[in-house]
């Protein structure tokens, strides 16, 4: 098992080398003197890990997506190819737009904001976010049809494939997550647990390669994350039951209900707003730990730090292997305890 996340930790370190700064930083040519922008670790760190109107691919090639923006005159719709690069003016159908820091702006025909007529902009763009979730969904899609159509033909038989990889898993979630917390009506939350922690789980995975195709910052995307809590809290207060409610309105004693009421109902969105920071937290120091040690090579301009630099990547990405199984386990553990602390009655006490 070590020897396992070793192996993913260094090939994760050696794309992430590869890739995370521009192709012209690694060139040898000469340019002339005051030609080469100085390079910027704090720019390049939160340039890399923030949401793109394109999928990055290898160096400075990207996949454009598609930009659709409803403004006070109508829908336009065009590729991201027509910003690029950042800069780059765009005349659409009613307004000229360009990119300022991976937003979309109106601006002037001479680049300035307009500020004037202050224009408002609302932007439904298909991201790299959201082409990326789209992805996952559809890899979830296909794991679990595919396990379902398994389990379906070799009933009776030892798991094969794929099945043999997922099982344990899901008799985890269902065993030691759903049944301790959850308890007897465990089985109408599976799915929703199940979906959570493989959707946080793959996201993690292929964040921790930001940029190799198909790499993204998904679950360190602060809406991100904010979504996935808020299903939480609509699941939890819309199935809760009247002991839940009882216990957050009718405090025991009864005469500390000045205090106890509001500590209740603060904590009713406190507990989702911990799942939110706690996710979207770990995943994004993650990654810019693991960015900054790479910057070490371009701080100090030379190759000699770069033996350094490599080890202690890798080092961290061992770390975040480990964080990618544990946070998603966090969530989904965490998840079902608040789901069983709003629907558990006084008399489930044993789980069948």
């Amino acid at each position: 098992m070590k020897s396992k996340i070793f192996n993913i930790s260094l090939i994760c370190a050696f794309f992430l080398t590869l890739g995370a700064f521009p192709t012209k930083a690694l060139s040898q040519e000469t340019k002339p003197e005051g030609a080469e922008k100085k390079f910027d670790p704090k720019e390049t760190i939160l340039e890399h890990i923030a949401d793109k109107h394109e999928w990055h691919m290898f160096g400075k090639s990207y996949i454009p997506l598609p930009v659709i923006l409803y403004t006070d005159k109508g829908l336009e719709i065009f590729s991201s190819a027509n910003l690029q690069p950042q800069g780059t003016v765009y005349a659409g159908k009613y307004y000229n737009y360009m990119l300022v820091n991976n937003k979309i702006k109106v601006v002037t025909a001479d680049k300035q904001i307009d500020a004037v007529n202050n224009k408002k902009v609302w932007d439904f763009s298909i991201t790299q976010n959201v082409a990326s979730m789209w992805m996952t969904g559809i890899i979830l899609l296909l794991v679990f049809f595919s396990i379902s159509s398994t389990y379906k033909k070799r009933v009776g038989k030892a798991p094969k494939g794929i099945q043999s990889w997922m099982e344990p898993l899901i008799l985890f979630i269902r065993d030691d997550i759903a049944l301790p917390n959850i308890g007897v009506k465990y089985k109408a939350y599976m799915s929703l647990l199940l979906t959570i922690f493989f959707f946080i789980l793959i996201n993690n995975i292929f964040g921790m390669i930001p940029f190799f195709p198909g790499g993204y910052n998904l679950t360190g995307n602060i809406a991100v994350t904010l979504v996935l809590s808020v299903i939480i809290l609509l699941v939890v207060n819309l199935k809760a039951n009247k002991h839940y409610w009882k216990h957050i309105f009718v405090p025991n004693p009864w005469w500390l209900f000045i205090i106890m009421i509001p500590v209740e109902i603060v904590s009713i969105f406190s507990k989702p707003i911990a799942l939110m920071i706690r996710l979207f937290a770990n995943i994004t120091a993650g990654h810019i730990i693991v960015l900054s040690l790479v910057s070490l090579i371009f701080i100090f301009n030379s190759l000699w730090i770069s033996p350094v630099s490599v080890v202690f990547v890798v080092f961290i990405d061992a770390i975040e292997v480990l964080v990618a199984f544990l946070q998603a386990y966090i969530f989904t553990m965490l998840a079902s305890l608040f789901i069983g602390m709003a629907i558990q009655e006084h008399h489930d006490h044993e789980v069948i």
